[in-house]
């Protein structure tokens, strides 16, 4: 493939083998005119979604700004305006529904905890932590597939992943330790957090339905299939972290 004449920008580069699309132009370049601020958080968050969905289809460095405005059928300078350059716009995608995630599940172990003071199981605080996401991901629309997707890709990408889940989801993964600290008192915190780590990656794998299981076994199993999904990891984290720590609580 030839190489244009003149440099491109990253945002206006399209990745080698993708069809590239005519600029949408309906949309007025620019900051937006004060009579239209009844429509200018219905715009934003068609950016979100269009990005939100584009990201998980490919990545961060596989979508361009103009991308993006195209499939929200704004001018890029509309993208621009709003959120400033790609990396603000992803973490304002990805901020969006992690406040949702992280308030229900802070809450529901939360809530859990005061029920259960003093008889807290392993298995009912995991389920606690865990049920809120899959119950996204069930019943929240495409968006929360998206976002799901999303998650499991930031959370295996070695550049920005770790500081970008992080930033976004330590504080409830720290409250959900302080409880594990409670349930298992015998176990060791690198216990606790090797056994997060594992439980991590299970989950945001699970959340991104690959499809993968339904090819292993046959269609036996669904990945789709989110409410067994999540009761099958419940059982098998609680077990990993009892053999981790050695423990039968």
């Amino acid at each position: 493939m030839s190489k244009p004449s003149a440099p491109q920008t990253e945002d206006a580069a399209a990745e080698p083998g993708r069809r590239t699309r005519p600029e949408t132009t309906s949309a007025k370049r620019g900051r937006p005119a004060k009579n239209q601020a009844g429509r200018n958080g219905e715009t934003r968050d068609s950016i979100l979604d269009a990005a939100e969905d584009l990201f998980s289809k490919h990545g961060f460095y596989g979508v361009t700004i103009r991308e993006v405005a195209r499939e929200a059928g704004v001018d890029t300078a509309l993208v621009h305006y709003y959120f400033g350059a790609k990396r603000d716009l992803f973490d304002a995608v990805f901020l969006r529904r992690a406040e949702v995630w992280n308030n229900e599940r802070v809450e529901a172990i939360n809530r859990y905890a005061r029920e259960h003071e003093g008889a807290m199981t392993l298995e009912g605080l995991l389920e606690a932590f865990l049920r809120p996401p899959f119950q996204w991901s069930l019943k929240g629309g495409p968006g929360w597939k998206h976002y799901s997707a999303l998650v499991a890709q930031t959370n295996a990408n070695p550049t920005f992943g770790g500081e970008t889940m992080a930033r976004y989801f330590d504080p409830s993964i720290r409250r959900l330790i302080d409880l594990l600290r409670v349930v298992l008192p015998d176990a060791s915190d690198a216990d606790l957090y090797w056994g997060w780590h594992n439980l991590s990656g299970a989950l945001t794998l699970t959340l991104g339905e690959t499809g993968r299981l339904d090819r292993l076994s046959g269609g036996l199993c669904q990945s789709g299939d989110l409410d067994s999904a999540c009761a099958y990891m419940v059982r098998f984290a609680s077990a990993g972290f009892r053999a981790v720590s050695g423990t039968r609580a």
